[in-house]
């Protein structure tokens, strides 16, 4: 019963209440603590390039868009 989408295990175990309970316990996906995985931008949802200085919690892109907006400016 390998697949990489899980509605179609979910529709095979639909009649199979308590091993559907134990696949949903044992393969849900982790909880991310650290790492690039952990943290994502609030305006896009992006988890590359990632700045938390600042309690930003933005993104690269996010950032240069609306910086002006927050209170930053550019020294040359």
């Amino acid at each position: 019963m390998t697949a990489k989408d899980y509605s179609k295990i979910f529709k095979q175990l639909k009649v199979k209440p308590a091993k559907l309970a134990k696949y949903k316990k044992h393969n849900k996906p982790k909880k991310k603590d650290f790492g690039s995985g952990a943290r994502k931008c609030k305006r896009c949802g992006r988890y590359g390039a990632h700045i938390s200085k600042y309690k930003l919690g933005l993104c690269r892109q996010c950032f240069r868009d609306i910086a002006v907006q927050i209170g930053f400016r550019r020294f040359y």
